[in-house]
């Protein structure tokens, strides 16, 4: 059996991460999938607009997603790497992650023989979150 990780904050569920993690899934056999916490988006995008658990309960529903959790707040990303033992890692394809150096901090935390792999781009016009809330904020107008 092969266990692929995801993650991502998926504050507004679209057909980008639809795309995402059905590639992931397409690496394997079981998908976990990891829902950032809402200290993460905090620190590392925005705040959050769903919280980590409503996030998580709702990604845990879709259809190419075997199991969601919710990312540890602190520490170490490899924490959760050792906790979920994947053999693919999929990235998003906006995820500011180097394949290869991500691949060899894997390897000197030793975390051997893990696949890291990056998704592609969805041709969807509205693939990404902050297009979305964008869209949302140009349509509200001058009150």
């Amino acid at each position: 059996m092969t266990r692929v990780m995801a993650s991502g904050v998926f504050d507004i569920i679209h057909p980008g991460h639809i795309s995402y993690l059905r590639q992931a899934k397409s690496y394997g056999d079981e998908l976990v999938v990891v829902v950032a916490s809402d200290e993460t988006v905090r620190r590392e995008k925005h705040e959050p607009i769903t919280p980590e658990d409503m996030r998580a309960k709702i990604v845990g529903e879709l259809k190419p997603v075997d199991r969601a959790v919710v990312g540890h707040s602190g520490g170490s990303i490899f924490d959760i790497v050792r906790e979920i033992k994947p053999d693919v890692i999929v990235l998003g394809y906006d995820q500011h992650f180097d394949e290869a150096k991500l691949s060899r901090d894997l390897e000197s935390n030793g975390l051997r023989g893990i696949k890291v792999v990056r998704a592609t781009e969805t041709a969807d016009d509205l693939n990404a979150t902050r297009r979305i809330v964008a869209k949302i904020r140009n349509m509200g107008g001058a009150n």
